[in-house]
């Protein structure tokens, strides 16, 4: 049964791929992905955010259908052939694959889904359809979601999947340190009263609020199902969270951390002869290359058959090749977006002053034409212009150096000898505001980034010193709030409505989602109004307020819209082959990540 958007209300733009979401950590179930803007793709990301006004062309290659071959017998002869491993450099190392506690960035959703199966999966156009989950149903106010599974399914290890494993997974998730920031603050504190089991093959979601658009949760990292035995083992032991074990097309083989991780074929899947006649792959390693010029020479080189990069010289380098017939690319700018995020919890930025200060004084243009180098469309909010959601009148401020002048002498002039407790110092020195800007690495390219930042406009106004760490060091420091400003990856999901997690007084906790640490009551009203299963023209009324919002907030300086682009060997096919159980095509790739059980390797 296919869970309609009209039902649901669930009004994803029409996009040949639509876009991630996930809500957790750095990109988890409840919401569209959140990276950080460093390493290989975080930097990437900043790499490929603006260029250009939201008014710019699309960029080369986002339409799927164009960037792929015809068929696969044009690339392929006689069609699926079984065999080959399939090496995908990826941009960062995961801290670990365990969907119930790990912080999945983009890396770690990707390792995810060729591991486990979600209990729903999204189509093209957004909508959403059951997938381990036979059926998704709503009560009539949408405060009761029973969820009914496929029967006959095992994990990797023997156990079966059943309403049992659902709540298991479901009981970690809550209790999580780090996920369970996706997961306490749309339920209630106790798991009893958050999910029950019906029978065997039942549970029933009790979410807090009413939500008509739940069924899209459960399509993230939300709705990875572990097993229940190895959450138990890996909860006593966490160095098990390295080696999961699911229901996927592909089972966990081995792991070298910051060298390579190996699933093999799992012939036991229960999608074969339901979904598809086998899987064609004897297995997949995924090598972390923080360096994306490293990955696109491997994948030049014939050492990779798939990378993926948000990096904009290394988009370019992708199209070039594809053009050639080189490689094969698929690419698409409706996904995340990339911007500078400023924390409000501390001084200097819980004044908005020195918050629009730094909007002022960032010097965009720039950074769409030496970083951005013209291949990404800018972006002034979370949507692009031919969204739904877009809101016209919502315009980034940036390049008014002026503006940020009488802000700064105003700020320091008031409240100077106050401490920045992320600096342990005043905030401010010799007229300037004292701040640290934060973000993912080792990169050249986020490095380029930061200095650019600083150096052509910020250090005007701003004494700025960095902070480069390891992505998911990073992502722990903003969840924590031990930040000033960074450079981030995020939203995107198909339904803005899982974009919550990111937005809500509830999720600005002390340990939080809601990086910026913003509590707009008015805000919230917007979103809980949104998930009561009103109609489309209100929908996305709302969405253009709520966007409208966070740019008077002054904690997002969006740059771009994030290029997500993917780059094979001319050996790999059937990239968007991926059906649901009804055998609908589903979403070809998604900020960062695709489904790789259709994939085969022709000679």
């Amino acid at each position: 049964m296919r869970i309609s958007r009209v039902h649901l209300r669930l009004l994803a733009v029409l996009l040949v791929l639509g876009l991630v979401a996930a809500a957790c950590g750095s990109s988890g179930g409840d919401g569209g992905d959140a990276s950080p803007s460093g390493g290989d793709d975080g930097t990437d990301e900043a790499a490929t955010d603006d260029d250009g006004g939201d008014d710019a062309a699309p960029p080369p290659n986002t339409d799927l259908v164009e960037t792929l071959p015809p068929d696969d017998e044009e690339d392929g002869g006689d069609g699926p052939v079984k065999g080959g491993v399939y090496r995908i450099g990826i941009e960062a190392e995961v801290n670990g694959v365990n969907p119930t506690t790990s912080a999945l960035s983009a890396p770690g959703l990707w390792m995810g889904i060729t591991v486990f199966d979600t209990l729903t999966a999204y189509l093209p156009d957004g909508s959403v359809v059951p997938h381990l989950a036979e059926s998704v149903e709503p009560n009539e106010d949408f405060t009761i979601w029973t969820v009914t599974l496929r029967e006959g399914i095992s994990f990797h290890d023997g156990t079966p999947l059943n309403a049992d494993a659902v709540v298991a997974n479901f009981t970690s998730q809550h209790g999580a340190p780090l996920v369970g920031l996706a997961v306490r603050p749309f339920f209630p504190p106790e798991v009893a009263d958050a999910i029950a089991k019906v029978d065997d093959l039942t549970v029933e979601f009790f979410p807090l609020d009413p939500d008509a658009n739940f069924p899209a949760t459960l399509a993230g990292q939300l709705g990875m199902v572990a097993s229940p035995a190895w959450l138990e083992a890996a909860a006593a032991d966490p160095a098990l969270d390295q080696e999961p074990v699911g229901t996927g097309p592909f089972v966990f083989e081995s792991r070298v951390l910051d060298s390579v991780t190996r699933f093999v074929r799992n012939d036991d899947w229960w999608g074969i002869g339901l979904i598809q006649d086998d899987i064609w792959l004897d297995a997949v390693e995924f090598y972390p290359l923080t360096d994306t010029e490293q990955r696109v020479e491997q994948l030049f080189a014939n050492e990779l058959d798939a990378m993926h990069t948000t990096v904009s010289s290394s988009v370019i380098e992708l199209q070039d090749a594809a053009a050639l017939d080189e490689i094969t690319l698929v690419s698409d700018d409706r996904t995340e977006e990339s911007f500078a995020m400023i924390n409000t919890l501390h001084p200097p930025f819980d004044d908005i002053r020195a918050r629009q200060a730094l909007t002022f004084a960032t010097p965009r243009d720039l950074y769409n034409e030496l970083i951005a180098e013209n291949v990404n469309r800018p972006a002034d909010q979370m949507f692009t212009p031919d969204s739904p959601y877009y809101n016209p009148d919502v315009v980034q401020e940036a390049d008014d150096p002026d503006r940020a002048a009488p802000l700064v002498e105003e700020y320091c002039a008031e409240k100077g000898t106050e401490i920045n407790p992320v600096l342990e110092g005043p905030v401010c020195t010799d007229g300037k505001i004292n701040i640290e800007l934060q973000y993912s690495g080792p990169s050249l390219v986020q490095t380029r980034i930061a200095e650019l930042l600083r150096d052509e406009g910020w250090s005007q106004f701003f004494n700025v010193t960095f902070d480069e760490l390891l992505q998911d060091d990073h992502i722990q420091q903003v969840a924590t709030g031990l930040y000033n400003v960074n450079t981030w990856r995020q939203f995107g999901a198909p339904d803005p409505s899982r974009d919550k997690v990111w937005l809500m007084c509830r999720t600005a906790e002390a340990i939080a989602l809601n990086w910026p640490r913003v509590c707009d009551p008015g805000r919230d009203e917007l979103i809980l109004q949104a998930d009561t299963g009103v109609s489309d023209e209100e929908f996305v009324q709302i969405q253009q307020d709520i966007v409208q919002n966070m740019n008077e907030a002054y904690t997002y300086i969006f740059f771009n819209h994030t290029i997500w682009a993917f780059g094979y060997g001319t050996n790999v096919n059937g990239q968007c082959g991926m059906q649901s159980v009804e055998g609908e095509p589903l979403r070809c790739v998604e900020n960062g990540r695709q489904l790789i059980n259709q994939i085969w390797l022709s000679e």
